[in-house]
């Protein structure tokens, strides 16, 4: 996963994908807010990228999922590490967690920062017919992580495509 370093940051750039249903959270709210935190993430593994992989100013795709035609519709950029997810513990969150734990937190957020829009929706049907990105984890069956680290080629070649 490691790609570039950023000289300015010192530290290797990496990419993500993170899907959001654009009934629950879009890419147009996202922009409106400008930054705000990516929070409900209730997967193992997703936490752990969050907590041991994601950097601030690492870049991602903002992607609408479960929706009519999903597809990439924005970029954004990681804009915090890792911190508690504060609607684990709250009765009223569709994502309340009875198990977290405050002092010992199960589930952690981020802040993303809005970035901008796509030209247009790359969308999922139009990867899925790009040769050089059929061993990406989005296209792969039984893949329903809703955060996915890309490799600097996917990257590259997804901005081409819009």
């Amino acid at each position: 996963m490691m790609n570039w370093i950023n000289p300015i940051k010192e530290q290797w750039m990496q990419y993500w994908l993170m899907k959001s249903e654009p009934e629950t959270y879009s890419i147009d709210d996202l922009e409106d807010f400008a930054t705000d935190h990516w929070d409900g993430i209730r997967n193992y593994q997703v936490r752990n990228f969050f907590r041991d992989q994601m950097q601030i100013g690492d870049q991602a795709f903002f992607y609408h999922s479960n929706c009519k035609e999903p597809g990439i519709v924005g970029l954004m950029e990681i804009a915090s590490k890792a911190y508690p997810d504060h609607t684990a513990f709250d009765k009223k969150e569709k994502y309340f967690d009875p198990k977290s734990n405050p002092d010992d937190p199960r589930w952690l957020m981020i802040d993303v920062k809005y970035n901008r829009h796509l030209k247009r929706k790359v969308t999922l049907r139009e990867l899925r017919q790009v040769e050089s990105l059929q061993t990406m984890k989005l296209l792969q069956r039984g893949n329903r992580l809703s955060v996915i680290p890309l490799s600097k080629e996917e990257w590259d070649h997804i901005l081409e495509m819009e």
